[in-house]
């Protein structure tokens, strides 16, 4: 179990609910990993979980899609070909894919395994800012 929470500050706190241990004395639940996941004066603009737990995408003003091992908080992969913020970010069902949206009016499926654009959906006349994902088969 994880929970996360991300700042406009491009700071990533992670907290592992099921934690008890300073639930009696009334202490502050402090978070398991506080790491900044994007260069300073960057904005992280979105954070997701995978499907499968094993990942964090944070997305941001630096034109970058970042990946973490959500085991040890590790930079795993950067994703930069956007030429402007990417706003959103999707995983597929399995946790191998992604989809990213940007302001350069484009939205991208990524290859989560190779780190590459698989596919580009262009033609948006504005700034592509959410993405949704139904990649199941029933």
């Amino acid at each position: 179990r994880t929970l996360v929470a991300a700042n406009n500050h491009a700071e990533v706190f992670a907290w592992n609910p099921s934690d008890t241990t300073n639930m009696q004395n009334d202490e502050p639940f402090r978070p398991v990993a506080k790491f900044r996941a994007h260069p300073l004066g960057a904005y992280l603009l979105h954070a997701r979980i995978s499907p499968d737990s094993l990942s964090l995408v944070t997305t941001s003003s630096d034109k970058t899609v970042r990946l973490w091992d959500t085991r040890t908080w590790q930079l795993t992969q950067t994703l930069s070909q956007h030429n402007k913020w990417v706003w959103d970010a999707v995983f597929s069902a399995d946790s191998s894919y992604l989809v990213t949206a940007s302001s350069d009016r484009t939205a991208r499926l990524w290859n989560l395994r190779t780190g590459t654009p698989v596919r580009q959906y262009t033609d948006h006349d504005y700034a592509v800012t959410c993405v949704a994902l139904n990649d199941s088969s029933t």
